[in-house]
């Protein structure tokens, strides 16, 4: 999509992803971002396995990608990833081998608390988990944590 007023795009979004080891491990990719909402894509990868029996997706991942979403869907207004204040999940089926999408977007926007959704589906679109999550929105997790960019001096 197109870049809004903050400059902020799927390329930029992607390339924070591709920095985190984690998120690239998981392999997201972003495919959407508007003002106030995201979807991105996860490659299904066999370390998911939780139950090998079933080829059951651990549950865990579907956090993190709640998570991801969640968070991610505030980037427009915040201008980076920020902090994960609370965080509900919510599993409704068991997701087996394949690939995710995961859609986040934004309930309300405070001066000190976000609040987001965001919703993980199988290949199928069939809904696998869903959560809810509190965000710090008084800044960034780089500028809340005091880092420094890399490269940067950190002003």
């Amino acid at each position: 999509m197109a870049s809004d007023d903050t400059g902020i795009t799927v390329a930029h979004v992607q390339g924070i992803v591709d920095r985190s080891p984690f998120l690239s491990w998981v392999g997201l990719k972003v495919v959407a971002l508007d003002e106030d909402s995201i979807e991105a894509t996860a490659t299904w990868r066999p370390e998911w396995v939780a139950n090998p029996v079933v080829s059951q997706t651990q549950g865990g991942i579907h956090a993190a990608l709640i998570d991801f979403a969640a968070n991610f869907a505030l980037i427009r207004r915040m201008g980076g990833p920020v902090l994960t204040i609370d965080l509900v999940i919510d599993y409704h089926r068991v997701a087996r081998k394949g690939d995710l999408t995961v859609r986040g977007k934004v309930v309300k926007f405070g001066r000190t608390v976000a609040s987001s959704h965001a919703e993980v589906f199988d290949a199928e679109g069939r809904l696998i988990a869903s959560g809810r999550g509190a965000f710090l929105s008084t800044g960034t997790s780089e500028k809340t944590a005091g880092a420094k960019p890399a490269g940067g001096t950190g002003a």
